[in-house]
């Protein structure tokens, strides 16, 4: 006999599904929720027919912020974002990467201005898959295994 693990439903509140399984725990710390009040889920390694494995999370009482979903969009480009309002999706959306960053991520260039003297960092998105930023300052080119989000 199989058995399935349950979730609570959530009254109002976000729920990010399609989150790949090995970035489930770094969208959370996105997120920062230590001191959200309401429910947290956060369920990783969950069977899924599109993606093999996938991760999601629920929180109750918090909506994402725009810099929150584009730095999700780095990480889990598929993701989707259900906000839920009387235990009901009002609305889906998926994740979508800006064209450009915006002191969002860091430059992996040592002696780039923005990690010499403070400079807020400027990214161009060259390509999403496989996702591509160039540097406004330095013109470093950056693949998805060199970017480190602030």
């Amino acid at each position: 006999m199989k058995k399935e693990l349950n979730i609570s439903a959530i009254e109002e509140g976000t729920v990010i599904d399609h989150i790949p399984s090995d970035a489930t725990f770094k969208v959370a710390d996105i997120l920062d929720l230590k001191n959200t009040k309401g429910i947290i889920s956060v369920a990783a390694n969950l069977s899924s027919k599109i993606m093999g494995k996938k991760g999601i999370i629920k929180i109750e009482g918090k909506y994402l912020t725009q810099e929150e979903a584009d730095k999700i969009a780095i990480i889990a480009p598929e993701a989707t974002v259900n906000m839920i309002k009387d235990y009901e999706v009002t609305k889906k959306s998926k994740v979508s990467l800006p064209k450009t960053l915006n002191r969002i991520i860091k430059c992996s260039n040592p002696i780039c201005i923005t990690n010499k003297e403070k400079e807020n960092t400027l990214f161009y998105v060259l390509g999403k898959f496989p996702l591509k930023v160039k540097c406004h300052y330095c013109e470093r080119q950056m693949g998805r295994d060199d970017i480190v989000i602030v």
